[in-house]
């Protein structure tokens, strides 16, 4: 009944099966990642009302000023389900965010280098709740670069901030 070639195809097989879940399991865990990508924006204007519901008719939470990072977490067209750097959700008109990234200081104290390390040029010490534009998204080694008070250029670690 059996053939002498049944158990060559069979350690074939398995090896087949077993190539299959690793590719399985590797494609899932790419995916995982581009599923996680979370997409920030920044207030537009001077103040935007963030409210309960998404409705201007509805409860007015609080007022964030020009250049505040907001997640965005749900996206109706006109209105956006939004995550502070406090964690709360609230919601606010699309028309007053924009895709130019922010990041908030969230350590009490924070410092910005000429270069992505702890031995570089100290070139500013920041408030926490300070906002500055982030220059460039790619995080290298646990550094952002950002761009702040207009002029300054540096880099700051990304556990010292919000919005990435």
């Amino acid at each position: 009944m059996f053939n002498k070639d049944s158990k060559p195809r069979q350690k074939l097989q398995k090896q087949k099966i077993r190539n299959f879940f690793k590719f399985l399991l590797i494609t899932c865990g790419v995916l995982g990642v581009n599923i996680s990508y979370a997409e920030f924006r920044s207030v537009l204007t001077p103040k935007t009302i963030l409210y309960e519901a998404p409705s201007a008719t509805t409860k007015k939470v609080y007022l964030v000023g020009e250049g505040y990072p907001l997640e965005v977490i749900v996206n109706l067209g006109d209105w956006l389900k939004v995550r502070d750097p406090f964690g709360a959700l609230n919601w606010v008109e699309s028309k007053n965010l924009q895709f130019k990234r922010t990041v908030i200081v969230k350590a009490d104290k924070a410092n910005i280098y000429k270069e992505p390390e702890l031995k570089s040029l100290l070139i500013a010490n920041v408030e926490k709740d300070v906002v500055m534009e982030l220059s460039d998204p790619l995080i290298t080694n646990g550094w952002i670069k950002v761009r702040y008070q207009q002029d300054l250029d540096g880099y700051i670690q990304t556990s010292q901030v919000w919005g990435m």
